[in-house]
């Protein structure tokens, strides 16, 4: 069966205009829910994760002034989001859907979390709606408890996964890509293992195209035995905070080549949604539940 996290406190309240579609976390479910893709069974719930498995991937000072509300003014402009208790607490029940579902991911091949993709999130800072890198954490859990010696993120979100980077910059166990948006933020890159920057307006045919090259050579290299896939739908082109030309059945067949070549290989998989800024939420939530369709459709 196909696990899902999903917990109510994803849906954050914010304040009037922020730019953030918090409400697509409300919303999707509801979606995959009414058209029967999932039923209830498919949703299992996050709680806290133990402070030693976040510590593994995060700073302590960092991460005792967050939980603790004491980050500096700018610091807390960087995350963009007003800081309560209740976010922190937010933030790290994403995490734990995500350490849970690579225990699912471990048993059925695939597991997703409604949230997650925090991959602005450095060890020892927040910036841009991250606070605690999910993936990260995750990847790092694994490694620690001997799972998997060698780790693979596919991160696709139309922004690099900057903080992602910076935390295994020295960890041979976890090969870091990512291809994003070239003018895209961060405009301060960090180094991923792999990078492949897209000039503004790139289209499906080439986006996919470099896709299918480069996605079986990376299985071929690194041999992982666990896959985290960051599976952002601002790559679209009506994205607010995107730079690329790609349509929904573009971003549609992405998902579809990168589940297929996990599902083929046999290589466990947990994604996280990461971003979407379109206009119309509608455009945001079709986008991410066509990741759901695609994961019952392939695996179950």
């Amino acid at each position: 069966m196909l696990k899902i996290a999903y917990h109510p406190i994803f849906k954050h309240p914010l304040p009037e205009g922020h730019r953030f579609p918090m409400v697509k976390y409300e919303l999707l479910p509801q979606q995959l829910l009414h058209e029967g893709t999932c039923t209830s069974e498919n949703f299992y719930t996050p709680d806290f994760p133990q402070d030693e498995v976040i510590l593994a991937a995060h700073d302590s000072i960092y991460y005792e002034n967050l939980v603790q509300l004491n980050l500096k003014p700018s610091e807390v402009r960087k995350i963009g989001f007003p800081l309560s208790k209740e976010l922190v607490q937010r933030e790290r029940i994403i995490a734990d859907g995500t350490l849970k579902g690579c225990e699912y991911a471990l048993k059925h091949g695939i597991a997703m979390n409604i949230a997650g993709g925090t991959h602005h999130a450095y060890s020892n800072r927040g910036e841009a709606f991250c606070m605690l890198n999910d993936q990260a954490i995750g990847a790092q859990y694994l490694i620690d408890h001997k799972v998997g010696s060698k780790i693979l993120i596919v991160d696709l979100d139309v922004h690099q996964g900057n903080g992602t980077a910076e935390i295994f910059q020295e960890n041979e166990a976890v090969f870091t890509f990512s291809m994003h948006g070239r003018g895209n933020y961060p405009f301060k890159k960090e180094t991923s293992d792999l990078d492949i920057p897209l000039e503004k307006g790139t289209s499906d045919k080439e986006y996919l195209s470099i896709l299918k090259k480069t996605l079986p050579q990376l299985l071929e290299k690194v041999q992982p035995q666990f896959i985290f896939y960051l599976c952002g739908v601002d790559v679209v082109a009506t994205d607010k905070l995107g730079t690329l030309g790609m349509s929904l059945e573009g971003c549609r067949e992405r998902d579809r080549f990168v589940l297929q070549a996990c599902r083929d290989n046999k290589i466990p998989v947990q994604c996280s949604m990461g971003g979407g800024y379109s206009p119309d939420i509608k455009t945001i939530v079709e986008a991410h539940a066509n990741t759901f369709r695609l994961a019952q459709e392939i695996y179950f």
